[in-house]
This record gives C-alpha cells, structure tokens and sequence, in this order.
C-alpha cells in the first residue's frame, strides 16, 4: 500500500488536526520520499514511518507539537538539517537501521535543543572508535544514545516512552485508591459478621431462656399433680377414729 493510501485509511474519517499519532509502518513511499503527510496534522506527537523505503525527509512539514519520530529500516544517510528546522520540540529520534557513517551527518541534530533520545542501532557510525563518546560530545543535550546515558546506564521504560512518568504516577493513584477501597469493604464485611454473630448470640439466649422457662413450667405442673394425687390430712384424721372403733370391735 502507498503511503497516500495509508494515511487517508488511517484517518477513520478524522480531520489532520485530530490526530496525535499517526503510525505508517511498512507502507511504500513513491521514490523515497514522504508523501500524504501535511502542516495540518498540527497536534501530531508521534510520526512512525518504520521500514517504507525512504531516502530522504526532505518533505516533512512543519510539525511543531512532535516529540518522537521512528524512521528505523530506511535507507535514509543524511539531510537531517530539515528536522531541526522543521520539528523543534523533538525529543526522541529513532533512526536505526539507516545508511549513516560518518558522525559529521549527524551534526544537524545538535539544533534540537529538546532532542533526549537518540538510536542509530546497525548504522555503520556505530562501529567508528570512541563512537559514543564522540556523539555525547557533539550533542550535549542528550541523555540517551541507543538506550544508555553517557554511564552506560540503562534508559528506564518511564524515559523511554517519553510521558511514561506521569502515567506511573496516575496508576500508582488509581491502586491505592483501589486498595482503600478493598480496606473499606473488608472492614464493612467485619462489621456485617459482627451484627450476625451478635443477632444469633441473642437468639441462642433467647432458645436456652425458653427452654429453662418451659422446664420450670413442666416441674410446677409435675409438683401440682403430685399434691392433688396425695390424700388431703384433714381426711386422714377423720379415718382415725373409725380405724380404732374396729380395732375395740375386733378386741
């Protein structure tokens, strides 16, 4: 697919101005140069024209808002003055993969003041002795080269994605608040235990009071019965009298 093509479908029916990256990786430039792409895309932040046969970035436009831009696996080896006059808040340049050997093509770069990141992996000026120290030199406002600071430290993801830092920060936000939420739940669940325990001790209290309550009742019943089957004394006394009358009788 040409690069025309690519950027009209990669649109989905918006305006330039809309959009903030726009990825055309693997499409076909028409003679090596950068086509479709206008100043209209004003608010573009990230470009990516990995692997599309360019030779040369002559006709990018003025793109004042781009911070990174991925021109790895072209053929690109050198006119990078444009980029300096045209993309003034770069901060991060992919290039890769391109046909640059000599440090002296690089020198355009030093007119980004912005400029943190720079990769020039499988490029031939990477095997030119004291290479690294002679690109630390020539552009002191860079932090990475290839992925390492100038003490071969290694670029943190958060450096490497530009905005990443903030991006932790809101995740670190969104986790906490999550983990308070679970605390409070947890205790609402505690809580929630509590009032059932307390509502089946009472009710256990309740069914041990009954149960002691309706056996008082059965030994009142129980003592009741025993008085009425027991002779009365007064009926006692009356047979007495009688008894020794027979017992006379008998003598």
């Amino acid at each position: 697919m040409d690069m025309k093509k690519r950027v009209s479908l990669e649109l989905r029916h918006r305006s330039p101005s809309e959009v903030q990256e726009l990825v055309l990786d693997n499409c076909r430039s028409s003679e090596g140069k950068i086509e479709g792409i206008t100043e209209e895309f004003s608010n573009l932040e990230l470009l990516s024209l990995i692997n599309v046969g360019l030779t040369s970035v002559a006709d990018i436009p003025k793109l004042a808002k781009l911070k990174k831009l991925e021109l790895s696996d072209n053929r690109i080896s050198g006119g990078l003055e444009v980029l300096a006059e045209r993309l003034v808040n770069l901060t991060h340049l992919n290039l890769s993969g391109n046909k640059f050997k000599d440090i002296s093509t690089l020198e355009p770069l030093k007119k980004l003041p912005q400029l943190k990141s720079l990769d020039l992996f499988n490029c031939e000026v990477t095997n030119l002795a004291d290479y690294r120290e002679s690109i630390f030199k020539l552009l002191p406002q860079l932090t990475y080269l290839d992925g390492y600071d100038i003490d071969d430290c290694e670029a943190s993801d958060s450096e490497g994605e530009g905005d990443g830092v903030d991006d932790e920060d809101e995740e670190e936000g969104e986790s906490e608040d999550f983990e308070e939420e679970e605390e409070e739940d947890e205790e609402d669940v505690v809580a929630e235990e509590d009032d059932e325990d307390d509502d089946s001790g009472d009710d256990e209290d309740g069914e041990v009071n009954g149960d002691v309550d309706s056996e008082e009742e059965d030994d009142d019943e129980d003592e009741e019965d025993d008085e009425d089957s027991s002779p009365a004394k007064g009926e006692k006394r009356k047979r007495d009298p009688e008894d020794e009358d027979d017992d006379d009788d008998d003598e």
